[in-house]
């Protein structure tokens, strides 16, 4: 698996899984517990994973919807 994207705003990752989901691109979000062990303060990043054979399709798809992520 891979780090597709990185972020602390809670409507990307769900944006994200919606998009994959819609091009059979499975998704696995990281650090959720974290996020919420920290009072839902906004201050420590989820992680949104891809399998490595599909990190470009993931990454092409993003771009393609405007979605900004570093990568």
């Amino acid at each position: 698996m891979e780090e597709l994207l990185r972020t602390t705003d809670i409507t990307l990752i769900p944006l994200v899984k919606t998009l994959l989901d819609e091009e059979g691109i499975d998704s696995f979000e990281l650090d959720v517990n974290m996020s919420v062990l920290e009072g839902s303060l906004g201050i420590l990043p989820r992680r949104l994973m891809v399998r490595s054979d599909e990190i470009d399709d993931a990454r092409r798809i993003l771009r393609m919807n405007g979605v900004k992520f570093e990568g």
